[in-house]
């Protein structure tokens, strides 16, 4: 398996998650500054959760450009038995049923499935 063409997929990946948390902020921020949401008592709250909302969602699209930074500059580098498995290994697992599962290490974004 291809380590450049796995990272290519995480970063197609990655920049998916980053185009939905960007479009779940701006609703939500939408939501938060609509003039029908100005509270009008104490327990007319939905402005403000919304507003917590896409705050949450902004720090979320800003871990994504992150982790998307850590991977453009990651360079995978083949196996040397003599250091073992480190960041940019694929590794093959089998289970006791003879199962395999690979995983690719990378410097973030992990519990990925990719095919």
């Amino acid at each position: 398996m291809d380590k450049f063409l796995l990272q290519q997929q995480v970063l197609e990946r990655l920049a998916d998650d980053l185009l939905q948390a960007e479009q779940a902020a701006q609703a939500a921020h939408e939501t938060a500054t609509h003039e029908e949401n100005i509270a009008e008592n104490k327990y007319d709250t939905l402005g403000l959760e919304a507003a917590y909302l896409a705050t949450g969602q902004e720090r979320r699209a800003d871990a994504i450009r992150q982790a998307m930074a850590h991977w453009r500059q990651f360079r995978p580098r083949p196996y040397d038995a003599s250091q073992g498995i480190q960041l940019g290994a694929l590794v093959c697992l089998v289970d006791a049923d003879g199962q395999q599962q690979q995983l690719f290490l990378g410097p973030e974004g992990g519990s990925m499935t990719l095919v």
